[in-house]
């Protein structure tokens, strides 16, 4: 379930090897940089695979180990692809790159749904200690550490010209994705992440595990349903309420941004701004008048069933 992997391999570990002149004679497009310190880093290609040298270390980065190794990243590296995918390197650089340092390592699945991408974000609500924020085609959780973003991948293609896998033509294809970009050390409780590290079976299985529980706290967003014969009280009378005034507005989310937007404008207090967004969420969990979306159920099915793969 691998994508990007970037890796540095520092030349401690590699004794014996001149950096700036063995490396590049192993890759194609070249440039190279002199900066005004005299240092000079050339960066180059191993295939799609871009390579940065210089004489203190050798860096992959900004591109994707999977589509170096499989072709594409409509697949994820499994725990033994990554071991391949690193001996494939180090016999193609002439370097130990399993004892290179991990400085980003993304965690992704391909899905092919049923709707529009769109319809899963707008049942993608709030995850405690992130921030939420959609874009156009992707949405996107960040806590500066890691990141989660869900987006339509044969779009993505698309605009940068790449070939789309036949299977996935003229179909949603939804991407989910953690990207482990900094503190890796703090977040996994490490004194050190060596490339070896990401095909040992139990710290494999971890990350495997990070994605589907990140996924699974996010909070859903339930259908609503408007029904006027379960209304026996005026709690409920006020709960139905609320639920078509979130319905006219288009959703909880819409009407809890709306409520957020006020408040910073300073139309409301903050204990006013709370209570109301506590009114609504209250409203929307009410299991007498929402439900389970089904685009949800269909998409937990699909995250559960890719971790019990790859485990």
């Amino acid at each position: 379930m691998f994508d990007n992997v970037d890796l540095k391999l520092s030349y401690e570990e590699a004794p014996g090897v001149n950096l700036l002149h063995d490396v590049p004679a192993r890759l194609t497009r070249q440039s190279e940089t002199t900066f005004p310190d005299g240092t000079v880093s050339i960066s180059g290609y191993l295939d799609n695979l871009k390579v940065r040298v210089t004489g203190q270390a050798v860096k992959i980065q900004d591109s994707s180990i999977c589509k170096w190794f499989l072709g594409d990243n409509f697949q994820g590296l499994s725990r033994g692809d990554t071991k391949r995918a690193i001996q494939r390197l180090s016999d193609e650089l002439r370097l130990p790159m399993d004892r290179a340092a991990v400085t980003r390592v993304d965690v992704a699945q391909n899905f092919i749904m049923r709707h529009e991408k769109a319809v899963y974000f707008d049942h993608l609500g709030s995850l405690q200690y992130f921030n939420r924020l959609q874009q156009s085609n992707g949405l996107y959780y960040s806590n500066g550490n890691n990141t989660l973003v869900f987006y339509e991948k044969v779009h993505e293609q698309t605009i940068k010209g790449q070939p789309i896998p036949e299977m996935y033509r003229a179909k949603t294809c939804l991407r989910y994705e953690q990207r482990y970009k900094r503190r890796l050390l703090q977040t996994f409780n490490l004194p050190e992440l060596r490339a070896s590290k990401l095909y040992e079976p139990g710290f494999y299985c971890d990350l495997v595990n990070r994605w589907r529980g990140e996924y699974e706290k996010i909070k859903k967003i339930n259908d609503i349903q408007i029904n006027y014969s379960m209304i026996k009280t005026k709690k409920d009378q006020a709960n139905q309420a609320i639920l078509w005034y979130v319905s006219q507005r288009g959703g909880e989310l819409q009407v809890i941004g709306e409520i957020k937007e006020a408040y910073k404008r300073g139309e409301l207090s903050k204990k006013q701004a709370h209570d109301l967004r506590q009114q609504v969420e209250e409203a929307c969990k009410c299991e007498s008048f929402t439900s389970s979306s089904d685009v949800i159920l269909e998409l937990d099915k699909k995250v559960k069933e890719a971790a019990r793969f790859y485990l």
